[in-house]
């Protein structure tokens, strides 16, 4: 009985998400979000490697970024572009790493004006924090604190990377094992961005509790397609036979075809938070309040 309430309830919030999606083209939100995560995605690499390689030196970073590369598939070659981008990163001048903390929070704007589509919920009327004017610079403010952050995430990850390297060279369970520890790994660091993202960059900004569940709910789904793109990166394919044996090119289409499902289950994900916020809100008072839009968030100029 239980479970059969917790389906017809997820069911229901489900419904309450496409209902908030209608109007809304989802992947072509998305498409227009990737195009700020393709410029911020280097730079971002640039001032993370960077910061870490003064916390606990070059060397190391550097050693970390060859288990890193001996982790991941030969097939594309990933193993040496991480590798390269680690060693240029971590060279890097301080006044270029500032420099490229312009384009490095580029990625926050993005994910703001596209979380304001979905922030309207068909076929209401869209709160004042939406029809407002977005800020550009006050959200790029908002998102430094996660570059400043980041390499404590990107450390766990590369701490992680030299115990894989012995799990995937040991057959077929040492393997499984790997990937369920490095999809425990990703989402564990993905997740307490998401919520941070959620609570903090969105236009309307739903409480800790959605918050955190939608953080850590859409967390397991982007941990999820990351190892899936681990998966890619081992299919032999030459990415270039369609742009005419171009495999740089073919590469970074790749990579903006997963940026673009990364940022669509963001965007999904956040549609999903304001749900979540807005059941809780109607649960505790009983009805939704009339023109009550995005319903019981808080409201941001």
């Amino acid at each position: 009985m239980r479970g059969h309430r917790a389906h017809a309830w997820l069911r229901a919030l489900f419904a309450d998400v496409r209902t908030r999606l209608q109007g809304h083209d989802l992947f072509l939100v998305s498409a227009g979000v990737t195009f700020y995560a393709a410029i911020a995605l280097v730079p971002s690499l640039v001032v993370v490697v960077r910061l870490l390689a003064a916390l606990i030196g070059p060397e190391r970073v550097l050693d970390l970024a060859g288990s890193v590369g001996r982790a991941l598939p030969t097939a594309q070659g990933a193993g040496e572009v991480v590798r390269g981008l680690v060693a240029t990163a971590v060279d890097v001048g301080w006044v270029p790493a500032l420099v490229a903390l312009v384009p490095a929070t580029v990625y926050g704007e993005g994910l703001r004006r596209g979380f304001a589509r979905v922030s309207v919920r068909h076929p209401e009327p869209a709160p004042p924090a939406v029809r407002g004017r977005i800020g550009a610079w006050k959200v790029r403010l908002k998102a430094l604190p996660l570059l400043l952050l980041a390499p404590a995430g990107f450390l766990a990850v590369l701490e992680v990377a030299p115990f894989l390297v012995r799990l995937f060279g040991s057959g077929v369970p040492g393997s499984a094992l790997g990937v369920y520890i490095a999809l425990n790994v990703d989402w564990l660091v993905v997740s307490p961005v998401l919520v941070y993202v959620y609570r903090v960059l969105g236009p309307v900004r739903p409480g800790w509790w959605a918050a955190i569940w939608g953080g850590y709910a859409t967390g397991a789904f982007v941990s999820g397609f990351l190892q899936g793109f681990v998966l890619f990166l081992a299919i032999p394919v030459d990415l270039g036979a369609p742009f005419g044996g171009y495999t740089q090119v073919g590469g970074a289409v790749a990579v903006c075809l997963w940026l673009w499902v990364f940022t669509a289950l963001t965007v999904y994900g956040y549609a999903v938070t304001l749900e979540l916020q807005r059941r809780r809100a109607v649960h505790r008072v009983g009805a939704p309040r009339p023109g009550a839009g995005a319903t019981p968030v808080d409201r941001r100029p």
